[in-house]
């Protein structure tokens, strides 16, 4: 370990930055990669389990809700213990896990060890892009952190095509083993090349209350979300829905009053930090709907095999990589306000384009356009949406700051996918049904593009632009160069005045204080005789 460079100095050019690079992509990939490979193997699950369609959306929200809840935990494990140790521990028991699911023999087993799945993804995930912003060099954290987002989000948009690969070929368990031969590449990986970093204001106090109210007021909500569309009003969906809500306001009592709360609320006080966290709950509400519903919906609906409808969403992985990393370049000439804003428009609009895939789906002439403009919308807007979140706090919070934002991208996630196939009226057998999940499915579409336009009002209002950022720095530079003046000037006044000391009345022709300090001011003038 002796022969890497210190933590804050690694560039990119070198071997070690893009060997940290690749580790931090690796396993931030796997945890994204696994929260839309399983989309696609949906209803060969559905089918060999006999599952209904709350089943499908607890396979991916099992995951999803263990990831969410404790994602502040891991990102605080991390600053406080290693962000290293933290992420090959994340990795280890994510693999582990992923060999579970692969071997479930029910859904119970399944959904147990998808839950487990999120643990792991918890740990690994924040401390993915802590790595990042704590090793390299302060001139080259926005270009990694594009990079970063633009390779993750390859793996997250490759997700339904490797998932269909996999599905129509060996088997719908293999999308669960693939994380196993990851892991083995990236934990000696990060283990040789990673140097190891950590917060070291933190201590060994943690918010496990906290974390598990979180965790229970999600899990409350997204039950009833899940559960109304079988069974409307009945008391144990009433039920969860009112707990949800109270342990949600117990949530964030306990976080107001706690020492050392996993989500500070003073974080909330940095104006960039809460605008650009609001946007992500629009943003990722509206991808996590859209990735669940979609590829299942050109399996049932539009008639696709796994594979076709996986292959379908190709075109966001390729504009992803080739362009995330130049459009967070863009965003730290130009600002984030402008990406954020148009990003979510494009995005909405791809998924507008994509209402029009009926049940018999031209891809060339009605999928293609839709996802090629989802895709440039998507490039737009990860990149800079990650960095801005890092920058609006200092780099020894990164761990903490990733935390928040991946929570509350998944949280928002989470609670679409629950709640999208409630608002749009699909059934507990919907996915049964291509003209009914067809409907629905429409529906949905515009539901996610209704909260993408809400996300560009949010960033368009509450982020501010390039210029802003240079009138409020030109007017602090001057506000500090006028204190150094004034500074300055007291300091020579103090110093003229200690080559100045008063021996008489008069001295240098101002006029002198008392020489005794105990004498008062009032005292008379001393004479030439004293």
């Amino acid at each position: 370990m002796s022969d890497l460079s210190a933590p804050g100095t690694v560039r990119m050019a070198t071997a070690q930055g893009r060997w940290v690079l690749l580790a931090a992509v690796l396993g931030s990939g796997m945890a994204m990669l696994d929260s839309t490979v399983v989309n696609v193997a949906l209803p060969r699950i559905g089918s060999d389990l006999n599952a209904s369609l709350a089943t499908l959306q607890w396979t991916v929200n099992a995951y999803l809700l263990t990831l969410a809840a404790l994602l502040l935990l891991g990102g605080a494990l991390g600053d406080r213990y290693g962000r290293r140790r933290i992420f090959l521990i994340g990795m280890v028991w994510f693999a582990a896990s992923s060999l579970l699911c692969g071997l479930a023999p029910n859904a119970a087993v399944l959904l147990t060890a998808r839950a487990l799945q999120g643990v792991g993804g918890a740990l690994l995930t924040p401390g993915s892009l802590a790595l990042i912003q704590a090793v390299f060099h302060p001139d080259e954290r926005s270009r990694a952190v594009g990079a970063w987002s633009g390779l993750g989000g390859v793996a997250t948009a490759a997700g339904p095509f490797l998932g269909g690969w996999l599905v129509d070929g060996p088997g719908w368990r293999w999308v669960f083993f693939l994380n196993v031969p990851v892991a083995a590449v990236c934990v000696p990986l990060a283990a040789r090349h990673v140097p190891e970093t950590r917060d070291p204001t933190a201590h060994g106090r943690f918010d496990f209350r906290g974390a598990v109210l979180g965790a229970l007021a999600l899990g409350s909500v997204t039950y009833a979300l899940i559960a109304a569309p079988g069974r409307g009003t009945a008391p144990d969906v009433l039920l969860a829905a009112i707990a949800g809500v109270l342990l949600a306001v117990a949530f964030l009592l306990v976080e107001r009053r706690a020492p050392d709360p996993m989500l500070p609320p003073w974080l909330f006080g940095l104006r960039q930090f809460t605008a650009v966290n609001a946007v992500t709950v629009c943003v990722y509400a509206a991808f996590g709907g859209f990735f669940f519903l979609t590829v299942v919906y050109l399996q049932v609906g539009a008639g696709y095999s796994a594979f076709v409808a996986g292959t379908a969403l190709l075109p966001t992985t390729v504009l992803m990589l080739l362009l995330s990393a130049r459009s967070g370049e863009l965003a730290q000439r130009i600002g984030p306000r402008i990406p954020l804003t148009f990003g979510p428009l494009v995005c909405a609009t791809g998924m507008l384009l994509m209402t029009r895939a009926g049940t018999d789906a031209s891809y060339r002439t009605e999928v293609l356009p839709a996802v090629t403009v989802l895709g440039l919308g998507m490039v737009l807007l990860v990149a800079p949406l990650t960095a801005t979140v890092l920058a609006s706090v200092d780099v020894t919070r990164a761990g903490l700051a990733s935390g928040v934002n991946n929570a509350a991208a998944r949280a928002s996630g989470l609670l679409a996918v629950a709640a999208l196939p409630l608002l749009a009226g699909m059934g507990p057998e919907a996915y049964r049904s291509a003209t009914a999940f067809a409907a629905g499915y429409r529906r949905s579409l515009f539901l996610c593009a209704v909260l993408l336009v809400i996300g560009a009002a949010l960033a368009w209002f509450t982020l501010r632009s390039r210029d802003q950022d240079r009138a409020r720095e030109e007017t602090t530079r001057t506000a500090r160069k006028s204190q150094t003046q004034q500074r300055a000037q007291e300091q020579e006044s103090n110093v003229q005045e200690q080559h100045c000391r008063p021996q008489c009345t008069y001295h240098c022709g101002v006029s002198a204080p008392p020489l005794d300090p105990g004498t008062p001011q009032s005292a008379p003038p001393r004479t030439s005789d004293d």
